[in-house]
């Protein structure tokens, strides 16, 4: 979705005619810019406009279900399970969480999402808008080529032709990026000696490629050490919670956030290597209508 609608897409989102959208436009009464001679509405300012309209009783939103979803991460699992917040999982990739937090069926979910600029941001707006979510910072984290105990000569995509990997599901952030990857390197999966099932998480893929299940699969430096992997870095990414507001400051998150910025976490952060905490608890996003 564009920041800025056109006056038809105004039109059709208030379901007025164009005529009476330029009117609201020239009176003043809607959020517009005049650029180039064309009229654009900021798509955010004019959810807000509507928010503020409303008048009627205000009806009470479902509550939401006590669970993260989104991409596994070992250390963030960790931490749900010490804090005891009382956060439920279901892991199932990025993309995957995104939606569970547009159904409104999980309230957090953890995203990793390489953005043209950044990451997660976009990828959230384009999927709930101006909703009132807040994109946590929890870690910046290393990716890259895991290896099966014993495989070398695999130290960048281009030398994965042929090789026996065990892929992501489709929902799967790391999945996407890694496709992108291959066809940079003028690869694609037909060139691989893919697994017919894929790894639903980061200790899936760690545990099968420990087992000699497949040579390489592309995952997280942190588990490289704990199940003696070899491991290529080829990326760092950003660790985001992104949570429903009205969760954010329940009681279960509260206790988990406050965890997360507690010397334990930081400490076992350390143990697994490959994390960077250093600008934890950032806030880079904070959904205005609410």
């Amino acid at each position: 979705m564009s920041e800025y609608l056109t006056t038809k897409e105004l039109a059709d989102l208030l379901r007025i005619g164009e005529r009476k959208a330029y009117d609201l436009a020239s009176s003043g009464e809607v959020p517009c810019v005049r650029a180039m001679g064309k009229l654009l509405f900021p798509r955010a300012e004019v959810i807000a406009w509507l928010n503020a309209s409303r008048s009627g009783p205000q009806v009470a939103e479902p509550s939401l279900p006590p669970i993260v979803a989104g991409s596994h991460d070992p250390l963030l699992d960790w931490a749900l399970r010490e804090s005891g917040s009382g956060l439920a999982t279901y892991y199932d990739g990025s993309f995957d969480g995104l939606n569970r937090l547009k159904e409104r069926s999980a309230q957090a979910a953890a995203l990793h999402i390489h953005e043209t600029d950044g990451f997660n941001t976009q990828s959230l707006q384009d999927h709930l808008g101006e909703a009132p979510v807040i994109l946590f910072e929890l870690a910046k984290r290393q990716r890259g080529l895991l290896m099966a105990p014993g495989v070398t000569g695999i130290s960048d995509f281009s030398d994965l032709r042929g090789r026996r990997i065990l892929l992501r599901q489709d929902s799967a952030a790391s999945q996407r990026l890694f496709d992108t990857q291959l066809q940079a390197h003028g690869l694609n999966r037909d060139d691989l000696d893919t697994l017919p099932t894929c790894a639903r998480t980061e200790e899936e893929l760690a545990i099968a490629l420990h087992d000699n299940k497949a040579d390489a699969g592309f995952g997280l430096g942190a588990l490289a050490g704990l199940y003696n992997l070899g491991f290529a870095p080829t990326h760092t990414e950003r660790l985001d919670l992104a949570i429903w507001r009205r969760a954010y400051f329940d009681g279960p998150m509260l206790r988990l956030l406050g965890f997360v910025q507690s010397d334990r976490f930081a400490t076992r952060a350390e143990e697994f290597g490959g994390y960077d905490l250093s600008d934890l608890g950032t806030i880079h996003h904070n959904g205005a209508s609410g």
